[in-house]
């Protein structure tokens, strides 16, 4: 009896409990269509005031016997839930995001070049330009070697204002120079919106630094350029953040972007900061952007280039970045991180190695 009376009251939670999943989805679906509104609107999906509220209707409608610690903490789940869900479907909606397995964005350039195609692309080259001397040097090298892209910085953001900060349009018109020399691809750092039309003269890949991922103004200008855009991740963003950012520059007209893992801020002291590897995975897994990592900032020391570069290439990236100098002990700028050529020449040695193994 006993027996029969337990497997019947079962049964009626068996009931509500599908009774309940069926009003969850329901909330569920007008969370959507809310978050649709809230898009169309351009407010944020978390409302503290709102859930505030929400609570509060809750325990005043609360007749027992659960506590209202009770009620709010399983309504606090539901709303974590439900914001989880809004978040998720915006950002599956988002241009950057890849929408079936084979997408893929391959930034092509006037001559041909291809990067994200599945060839692995170096990006090299000083600091600073400090000098014409300087950057035809490693230009030269590099160039030699069949590395395409010139890494040539008019201007050097510091940490202190009063560090070497570039020569500016002058430096720009050095690399142009060199990389015409050498029939390289110049890719230099846009600090403002102001200095883009200038620029464009001289540059063929933009970069947006880790300092400027989150300049909204920087992004979406940059959304109305013909030139491709290096996006690099701030040390402090996460990847919905990083992906974001890149939709600035893609929803307002430019989809060739190319997405740069340059290392994260963690509580490590040996590194400059940490290269986020599992970055670089998830975000060819999510995203139809070519992703490449910069070995260089991310450690801020040139003795583990190589396996740092080899770890890139070994979970995917397109393509990476590092810095050369041709005497780094005397460089005005990242002295400890810049490689020297022979270094550069040994770090792409073992590129082509690591490319023969995983072929």
């Amino acid at each position: 009896m006993h027996e029969d009376r337990l497997r019947e009251l079962r049964g009626e939670i068996d009931v509500i409990n599908l009774q309940i999943l069926e009003l969850l989805t329901q909330r569920a679906q007008v969370v959507s269509a809310i978050g649709l509104v809230q898009q169309t609107l351009g407010t944020s999906f978390y409302d503290p005031e709102r859930e505030a509220e929400m609570l509060t209707r809750l325990q005043q409608a609360n007749e027992g016997p659960f506590s209202n610690e009770t009620i709010s903490a399983l309504f606090n789940q539901i709303f974590r839930a439900s914001l989880a869900l809004e978040e998720e479907e915006a950002l599956a909606k988002i241009l950057v995001q890849r929408h079936y397995p084979d997408e893929r964005t391959v930034i092509a350039m006037a001559d041909g070049t291809e990067v994200g195609a599945g060839d692995f692309t170096v990006i090299s080259g000083p600091c600073a330009i400090e000098s014409a001397e300087q950057v035809d040097e490693v230009a030269g090298a590099l160039a030699a070697r069949g590395v395409r892209f010139l890494r040539g910085m008019g201007w050097k953001p510091r940490t202190s204002p009063y560090d070497f900060q570039g020569l500016g349009m002058e430096g720009l018109r050095i690399a142009r120079q060199v990389a015409n020399r050498h029939n390289m691809f110049i890719v230099s750092e846009v600090m403002d919106k102001s200095l883009i039309s200038e620029m464009s003269e001289y540059v063929d890949v933009f970069w947006v630094g880790a300092r400027n991922m989150s300049n909204t103004f920087l992004l979406k200008a940059l959304g109305q350029v013909r030139q491709p855009v290096i996006l690099k991740r701030s040390f402090g963003a996460n990847i919905q953040e990083f992906l974001y950012a890149a939709e600035y520059i893609v929803s307002n007209g430019n989809p060739n972007v190319i997405l740069m893992e340059r290392g994260i801020r963690t509580f490590e002291t040996r590194t400059r900061n940490t290269l986020d590897l599992s970055a670089v995975a998830l975000l060819k897994l999510e995203t139809h952007l070519p992703v490449v990592a910069d070995i260089s900032h991310s450690a801020g020391r040139r003795d583990i280039a190589i396996p740092l570069a080899r770890a890139t290439k070994a979970v995917g990236a397109d393509g990476v970045m590092f810095e050369c100098h041709p005497n780094p002990p005397v460089a005005m700028s990242d002295a400890k991180q810049q490689l020297s050529i022979p270094e550069m020449h040994a770090l792409l040695d073992e590129i082509m190695d690591e490319q023969r193994v995983l072929a």
